[in-house]
């Protein structure tokens, strides 16, 4: 499986992931223009997606969604809270809604030869939630916009080959920014964001032989810099990394053009 990031961050998030066989959108943030570019850059179109994904209904998360489902009529998946404030907000409901499949933390579904697991999230929407990929042995797991985490996360990220994980702001720079107390401590709270030394914590904890790319995603645009958001989590994975291989390669998802991809198996679609 390969894992392309088209937009990554608190202004629009979209991820396409594909196999041989299946195409996924996970969120779509950004204008339907965007993800359309973004997606032919990568060798794709709008008719190869099989679904869209929806973690949330924030709009970072779902601005092109109504647009790009009204180009290509693809199957919707999220939790009923979800997809209800979808519809609420869309100027065509009626035929988005046609679309909805509903789903809820901790389901199970197919999409062709593609295992999704879901499972709950802890931030500030309506019921939110974090999906992994499996085909072919092989497993993607993603999760950002979350305050915090627990054992069932681990459970559901453990033996991933790519992790999708957000480290959103840097601790210091949050406190010592601009924001409305209120709002530091919305993002820095339970039902907000990862911090970088959070992220770099979880990350130690999902560790394993197999672990190939940690791709750091949802970056703040004012409360972080990649360089320090990646240095925190590099130095987490080398000193903690006790194979005998190479270790898993850190990288920073872009925030508005498109990531070179990553594979589950080192560089061909299975």
């Amino acid at each position: 499986m390969k894992l392309y990031t088209i937009a990554s961050g608190s202004s629009g998030n979209c991820v396409c992931i594909n196999n041989a066989t299946t195409c996924f959108l996970v969120d779509a943030g950004i204008t339907a223009k965007r993800i359309e570019s973004g997606l032919n850059a990568a060798g794709v179109g709008l008719q190869d997606l099989d679904a869209v994904l929806v973690t949330h209904e924030h709009i970072d998360h779902v601005r092109g969604i109504e647009v790009i489902t009204k180009k290509h009529a693809v199957p919707i998946y999220g939790t009923p809270e979800t997809l209800k404030e979808l519809a609420r907000n869309a100027k065509n409901a009626a035929e988005m809604q046609k679309l909805f499949h509903y789903v809820m933390p901790g389901d199970v579904f197919y999409v062709n030869d593609v295992e999704v697991n879901t499972f709950p999230i802890s931030h500030d929407a309506g019921n939110p939630i974090g999906y992994t990929f499996t085909s072919h042995g092989h497993k993607i797991g993603m999760a950002t916009d979350l305050g915090c985490y627990d054992e069932n996360i681990i459970g559901k990220l453990t033996g991933s080959d790519i992790l999708y994980l957000e480290a959103n702001y840097d601790l210091n720079m949050l406190m010592a920014g601009g924001y409305p107390y209120r709002l530091k401590l919305r993002i820095a709270g339970e039902h907000g964001h990862l911090s970088n030394d959070m992220s770099a914590e979880l990350v130690t904890q999902l560790l394993h032989e197999q672990l190939k790319h940690v791709v750091i995603a949802h970056m703040s645009k004012e409360n972080n810099y990649a360089e320090l958001a990646y240095e925190t989590i590099r130095q987490a994975v080398q000193q903690n990394w006790r194979w005998n291989r190479t270790a898993p390669v850190v990288m920073v998802a872009n925030r508005d053009i498109p990531t070179e991809p990553v594979y589950t198996n080192g560089g061909e679609d299975e």
